[in-house]
């Protein structure tokens, strides 16, 4: 039997190495690495922002006075007021940094109910099929035909009269932009489960006597949802998005409840006109700059889970080579990738291996 010299082989990666995001950034390469780091830094200072707002805020977000007065409508940026004030005399700087924080709520808020409503039901119908799965598809395909802002105005007018306080108004716009979202994670997880139940470990699995639940959910769920982290963060996006549509329009939050990107635009639209520049532009830089954070980490993980579109390293730094008598054996992270023979005696059978036929 041949007998292995010389292995090199690449030792077993950290953990934190292969979680989700880090390990899509050391796959990535070039341009796309680049993007993906750009979405991250984006997205994290955003997320940062948001977290640290109470102490990253000159002022608060109904703040009009302070020690030596009111602040005064419509003021230059500079001195106090860094990015100038709003007509209504808010501080733009607190207002835009106290906005992210409705932002990322809502944002959280809706995705997350929108996916535990769209697996559910997805799995359910899918799985079971019948008379239940063409209604549910049916009821889907036409809340999935209603335009997106328009279906979101008409369940805020609903749950809230259109305008509401600090968590009436954030529950309202999450629920509303759910209900937009359900039936995106119901159509891929309904496909998705369609395709397992028919493979062949789930029929072993239905012979063995295993019940429908743990068919389900062992062996069903856990690879139907492998491309919720995509879903998730091209839907936040869309999220952020809807919500500064209904502010923008009327249906957002109360500016006494809280800080809300839409209602601020909606407010200087009057300023345009009139040169009054910075009302708009700040509220609106915030909404540009999150949405394509979101956006270039959700395509970047897109394209680096589709094999086709998914950039290759240069081959010598993608495997380790190691010496065998009689071949070359190629090693790369994931372990032995293939034996490389050199001369006709490494495919002859040693006479001492137990296994050679007799």
């Amino acid at each position: 039997m041949t007998t292995l010299t010389e292995t090199t082989l690449s030792p077993r990666a950290p953990l934190w190495t292969r979680l989700p995001v880090v390990h899509q950034l050391r796959q990535s390469v070039g341009l796309q690495r680049g993007m993906l780091v750009a979405g991250l830094v984006i997205t994290g200072v955003f997320i940062l922002t948001a977290i640290f707002a109470p102490l990253l805020a000159p002022y608060g977000y109904s703040q009009l006075r302070d020690d030596s007065g009111s602040f005064g409508a419509q003021q230059t940026p500079g001195g106090s007021h860094l990015l100038g004030t709003t007509v209504g005399g808010y501080d733009v700087l607190s207002r835009v940094i106290w906005g992210s924080q409705t932002a990322i709520t809502v944002m959280v808020i809706a995705v997350v109910l929108s996916i535990f409503a769209g697996v559910a039901l997805g799995l359910v119908s899918g799985y079971f099929g019948g008379w239940l799965d063409r209604v549910l598809v049916v009821i889907c395909d036409a809340v999935y035909a209603f335009p997106a802002l328009l279906l979101a105005i008409v369940m805020g007018i609903v749950i809230s009269g259109g305008r509401s306080g600090l968590w009436g108004g954030i529950f309202a716009a999450a629920i509303s932009i759910t209900v937009v979202f359900i039936p995106q994670y119901f159509r891929v997880i309904r496909a998705e489960t369609v395709r397992i139940k028919a493979e062949a470990y789930v029929e072993s699995a239905r012979v063995l006597g295993a019940s429908n639940g743990r068919i389900m959910f062992r062996h069903v769920l856990r690879n139907a949802t492998r491309t919720l982290p995509l879903i998730f963060t091209l839907n936040a996006s869309e999220a952020l998005l809807t919500l500064a549509g209904l502010g923008f329009i009327g249906f957002g939050i109360e500016p006494s409840s809280a800080a809300e990107w839409g209602y601020d635009l909606n407010k200087s639209l009057s300023d345009v006109s009139s040169g009054i520049w910075w009302t708009s532009l700040f509220p609106g830089l915030a909404i540009v700059l999150v949405v394509l954070g979101i956006t270039l980490v959700g395509e970047s993980l897109n394209d680096l889970a589709d094999p086709r579109l998914r950039s290759r390293r240069a081959p010598g730094k993608t495997a380790a080579t190691s010496v065998v008598p009689g071949g070359t054996l190629n090693a790369g992270p994931g372990g032995i990738d293939g034996l490389e023979a050199s001369s006709p005696a490494s495919d002859q059978h040693s006479n001492d291996d137990p296994f050679e036929a007799k």
